[in-house]
């Protein structure tokens, strides 16, 4: 197979005006391939991640591997390969210029056993990638066994039939990174002509600003499961003062089975449970139950039961058993509230990247581990998952430590020319797919299904009202959204959302340094969406580019952009710096930019804010990125830069119910007393 996914010409205009709803997917419905690979009693799990052969197709068209058939044959026999590791982006693991901006086709080859003791009729046997980024074809042993167009999410095969027990198995993947105007996210290959490049040069442009880092990003692995097996479970929840309902709906393979369902505290002691012939749905009740609640709203957070499901067939001898971590919580948009629990949640959190040093979008254990320790630190409570699915590994850390997550699609940087029917059918897929895997979890609690596309065009409307409605037709649960950076007067799509969010960088990129103007264009521009739409608004993204250590020499010096000093400013601390210097008790008993807008608003409809970025991520070279974003409060290596500081007593003094503007005395207070009294050294008194 050779399939032609550099695609550089499309069709000048496509425009869907039709609401699309594919009534026949529900949150019900079957949907196999998305239960996360857990080992059970009748299940195992094979990690086959490690050291990969790889290598990139470099031929002109980039589909030499297709016409030679590498798949036919281990890898190394092609050409030269070189060892990559699974998962990370390949883009950064050599000192190859050529590799690092690499577009097309590349290739991955593995040597595995299958255990002997895995050939049985009663056992098949599943191959599953959990992300590759962005079209990939996997063979084994020479057998094409599956394809999946996008990113971030997972996809699976049984490849029972294929495998060679007790023997060496060949696993072959090829990844490509090409973006089209119909993929998410959007980009186009664009033909360099003229004297000045050579011939069939070629760049791969994009609207979104992070790197396009490539590869397999998430680990492959092989798992087993019965014949008969559970294939999908949903899950929702509600409660009343004195019991909590857990409602189930499961499919499985074959629909002559006995279910078994049993809710286990986390002691192990059965607190509800339900059996009987053919029984696909039904609700349990738990007495006094223990609520999942986000970190800061109880003293015993992210509560989680786990939900043992047993499957039995008569014409098996094994049953098969799967373990769901179930948080009984509800999720409700009332007025001007958001509630968790029926409680106000207030968001205060951060818009992420999957970005570390080397590894690029791989998924790190001990990157999530730093990072959920961080967001704890900062006295967070959310983040969203900018701008893509994240890793199942960072969800089930969200659902474990508490932290509330907003649920992104790769819908980033969606412009006019985009709102196409191949690209809509193709978002309608990947919100499907996204639905069905984190349906069940109790930290997310808002489907995003876009990041600042072109939502002041014409066709942005119907557009986004066909992906909004078909989000909700698979989970009538959770409230919808999308990311705007338009104005209210402007916006044609967030008349279809639950709650507004919205990007603004004031004084950054317009009124460049011109801080004192934030808080009025800030109240201004938020007020505007509530009275137009009378939604209740969060602010998703504010911020500004900071290179750590740069800093003014003086404390009487306006800060200039790009230091950490204009970043404390803009975002937090303009005004301390004008008057007299702080004395060393003194508090700072006023911040005249964002925070006092997000308090006061807050009264009346504004529901949260998301500082841009949690950490410096790679971008594209270009002259306004100076080594990628530096928006970060982290730098990309997780060392806190001033701001952070800063943004630690923000969020704290908000979990414990005080004003913005009231500050206790810790080591932020240090930093501002330490900044205000000219003891900061400048660049050139550094040794």
């Amino acid at each position: 197979m050779a399939p032609n996914v550099m695609v550089f010409h499309f069709a000048s205009t496509v425009v869907f005006l039709g609401s699309y709803l594919c009534l026949g997917e529900t949150l019900n419905a079957k949907l196999p391939g998305m239960l996360f690979p857990r080992e059970s009693e009748s299940r195992e799990v094979k990690d086959l991640c490690g050291f990969w052969n790889f290598r990139a197709d470099m031929s002109a068209n980039r589909m030499a591997g297709f016409e030679q058939s590498w798949f036919a044959k281990p890898l190394w026999q092609t050409g030269n390969v070189i060892p990559m590791p699974v998962p990370s982006s390949y883009n950064d693991i050599t000192q190859d210029r050529a590799l690092r901006d690499f577009v097309g086709w590349v290739w991955y080859d593995r040597e595995v056993y299958a255990p002997k003791i895995w050939k049985s009729e009663e056992i098949r046997v599943v191959l599953r990638f959990e992300s590759a980024h962005y079209n990939t074809l996997v063979w084994l042993n020479g057998k094409e066994v599956m394809a999946h167009s996008g990113g971030h999410l997972p996809f699976e095969a049984d490849v029972t039939s294929l495998l060679s027990f007790g023997a060496v198995n060949r696993i072959t993947a090829a990844v490509n990174n090409t973006l089209t105007p119909s993929t998410l996210p959007p980009g186009e290959i664009q033909y360099k002509t003229g004297d000045r490049y050579p011939p069939g040069y070629f760049v791969q442009e994009t609207t979104f600003d992070f790197f396009n880092y490539a590869g397999i990003h998430r680990p492959v692995k092989l798992y087993t499961t019965p014949v008969v097996h559970l294939s999908d479970i949903t899950i929702t929840t509600d409660f009343s003062e004195e019991e909590g309902m857990v409602k189930f709906h499961t499919t499985t393979s074959s629909l002559n089975v006995s279910m078994s369902y049993e809710l286990m505290d986390k002691a192990g002691n059965v607190v509800a449970s339900a059996e009987g012939s053919g029984l696909f749905e039904g609700t349990l009740i738990v007495k006094k139950p223990i609520l999942w609640w986000p970190i800061g709203m109880s003293d015993q957070p992210a509560y989680l039961y786990s939900l043992k499901v047993k499957t039995h067939s008569h014409l098996l001898d094994i049953d098969d058993i799967y373990y769901l971590p179930v948080g009984i919580r509800t999720v409700e948009v009332k007025g001007t509230k958001f509630l968790i629990n029926n409680k106000s949640f207030y968001f205060k959190g951060f818009g992420k990247h999957e970005d570390a040093d080397i590894r690029g979008k791989g998924m790190d254990y001990a990157i999530i581990a730093k990072d959920f320790n961080l967001i704890k630190w900062l006295g967070a409570n959310c983040f969203r998952t900018s701008h893509y699915p994240y890793a199942d590994e960072i969800m089930d850390m969200a659902d474990q430590q508490g932290i509330v997550v907003i649920d992104e699609s790769p819908g980033v940087g969606i412009r006019e020319k985009n709102f196409r029917n191949d690209t809509l059918h193709h978002h309608l897929d990947v919100m499907a797919e996204l639905v069905r895997r984190d349906k069940n979890r109790p930290s997310v609690v808002m489907w995003s299904v876009a990041n600042e596309p072109a939502s002041g065009d014409s066709a942005a409307g119907p557009y986004f009202k066909s992906v909004i409605e078909f989000t909700r037709s698979l989970d009538t649960t959770r409230p919808v959204t999308f990311v705007t950076s338009s104005r209210a007067d402007e916006d044609k799509a967030v008349q279809y959302v639950d709650v507004i969010l919205c990007n603004r960088y004031y004084a950054w990129y317009e009124d460049y340094g011109q801080t004192q103007l934030i808080s009025r264009q800030l109240e201004g521009e938020l007020r505007a969406w509530f009275d137009t739409f009378n939604k209740p608004v969060a602010q998703s993204e504010y911020g500004a580019g900071t290179i750590a250590g740069f800093h003014m020499v003086s404390s009487r010096d306006p800060p200039l952009m790009f230091t950490e000093d204009y970043q404390v400013v803009f975002n937090f601390l303009d005004g301390i710096l004008t008057g007299s210097r702080c004395a060393p008790n003194k508090q700072v008993e006023t911040i005249q930019q964002y925070f006092p807008v997000f308090d006061k608003l807050r009264e009346e409809f504004f529901v949260g804010e998301l500082i841009w970025n949690f950490a410096d991520f790679m971008t594209k070279q270009q002259t306004t990125r100076i080594v990628g974003n530096k928006k970060g409060i982290l730098t990309r290596q997780r060392q806190p830069k001033a701001a952070a500081r800063v943004l630690r007593q923000r969020y704290l003094n908000i979990s414990v119910g005080v004003e913005g503007n009231n500050w206790k005395e810790d080591d932020t207070d240090f930093f501002v007393r330490f900044y205000a009294t000219e003891n900061l050294v400048g660049l050139d008194n550094r040794t």
